[in-house]
C-alpha cells in the first residue's frame, strides 16, 4: 500500500462494493442530506415484478402508502403522543435506506482503516444506530442546531457532511471537515449548524442549552437537538442544564441514544433508573423506537410540545 492515499482508495472501494452488493439496481440518487456528493443508489429489484409485498394500504393514484406503526410511544407529562399512522412513498423509503446504507458502509470502512492503523487515536463507530441520525434529520432542518458526543460519524453524515470530508478528517488531512485537527471525536459542519462531536461525557446538554439560548435571544423559530448516550445520563452538568433550560423555556430537545451500554458498562449496573425520558418531573419526554424506519416523521411533533423536551 502506498500510504494514506491508497487507504482512501481502499475505503472508497469498500463503500462502492457495499452499495453494489445491495439487492437493488444501479442508478443516480438526487443530492439530499449528504451535500455536494452524488452517490450510486439502486431501484428495487422487484420493481417490475408487479407483486404487492407491502401489507399496508396503498393509495394507487398518488403512490402514497399508509403505514400503521405498531410501536407505542411512552409519554411523560404529555396527554397525547404522535399519531400511530404515517404516510410515505417509495422515494422517501429509498432515501431513508440509501442514507442509512451509506453510514453503515462508511463505518465498516472506518473500522478497517482503524485496524490498519491508518486512523490514529480514538475511533467510535456508529454502525447499528443509523436510524437515529436519519430519523432525526426527518424532523429537523439545516437551520436547526445539532450537537452530539464523540460517536459522531453518523450524525455528521446526516447533517450534510460528505464521506470524503469524514475520511479526510479521520486520517488527519487538511481536506477534512475540521482541517484534520479534530479527528474522529470532533467532526464539524458549520454550514448546516452541526456544532461538532465532543469528547467529554455529558458535555452536549449544557452546550446545547447555550445554543438554544442563542436561538431564543435572537428570536429564531428553530430548535437545538443535544444528543447524548445513556452513559452520560448521571452527569451533574446534565441536571444543571435541564434546570436552566426549563427555567428559561429554551427550545432544546435532549435526544438520548440509549444502546444500554456506556463504554461497556451495562446501564443497570450504573443507573438506579434506567429510563431517561421520564427522569425529570418538570420536563416532558417521549420514548421512541428509533429502529422503526418511519418514526422519524412523527418526531417532528416534539416541536409542538412545551420546551425543553426529552426524546429517548
Amino acid at each position: 500500500m502506498n500510504g494514506s492515499k491508497s487507504m482512501l482508495k481502499l475505503a472508497a472501494a469498500a463503500l462502492s462494493k457495499g452499495l453494489q452488493e445491495s439487492p437493488l439496481k444501479s442508478g443516480l440518487a438526487e443530492k439530499g442530506n449528504f451535500c455536494r456528493t452524488v452517490f450510486l443508489t439502486r431501484r428495487y429489484s422487484a420493481e417490475c415484478s408487479g407483486k404487492e409485498t407491502n401489507p399496508t394500504s396503498k393509495k394507487s393514484d398518488s403512490g402514497e402508502i399508509d403505514v400503521e406503526i405498531p410501536v407505542k410511544f411512552d409519554l411523560h407529562l404529555l396527554e397525547s403522543g404522535p399519531s400511530q399512522v404515517t404516510t410515505t412513498n417509495k422515494e422517501e423509503l429509498m432515501k431513508i435506506y440509501t442514507d442509512m446504507q451509506i453510514i453503515r458502509r462508511a463505518e465498516i470502512a472506518a473500522d478497517m482503516l482503524f485496524k490498519s492503523q491508518m486512523i490514529r487515536g480514538f475511533c467510535h463507530l456508529y454502525d447499528g444506530q443509523e436510524a437515529v441520525s436519519v430519523g432525526l434529520e426527518r424532523a429537523l432542518s439545516y437551520d436547526d442546531n445539532v450537537i452530539t458526543a464523540y460517536r459522531d460519524h453518523g450524525i455528521f453524515l446526516g447533517r450534510g457532511g460528505t464521506v470524503f470530508e469524514l475520511f479526510s478528517e479521520l486520517m488527519g488531512k487538511r481536506t477534512g471537515c475540521a482541517l484534520g485537527k479534530g479527528g474522529s471525536m470532533h467532526l464539524y459542519h458549520r454550514e448546516h449548524n452541526f456544532w461538532g462531536g465532543w469528547g467529554i461525557v455529558g458535555t452536549t446538554p449544557p452546550l446545547g442549552a447555550g445554543l438554544a439560548f442563542g436561538q431564543k435571544y435572537e428570536k429564531k423559530p428553530n430548535v437545538t437537538a443535544a444528543i447524548y448516550g445513556d452513559g452520560a445520563g448521571n452527569q451533574g452538568q446534565l441536571f444543571e442544564a435541564q434546570n436552566l433550560a426549563a427555567l428559561w423555556n429554551l427550545p432544546l430537545i435532549l435526544v438520548i441514544e440509549n444502546n444500554h451500554f456506556g463504554m461497556g458498562t451495562a446501564e443497570w449496573r450504573s443507573s438506579k433508573k434506567t429510563t431517561h425520558y421520564d427522569r425529570v418531573s418538570y420536563i416532558p419526554g417521549i420514548k421512541m423506537g428509533w429502529m422503526c424506519l418511519l418514526l422519524e416523521k412523527h418526531s417532528s411533533s416534539v416541536r409542538n410540545i412545551v420546551f425543553p423536551a426529552r426524546v429517548r
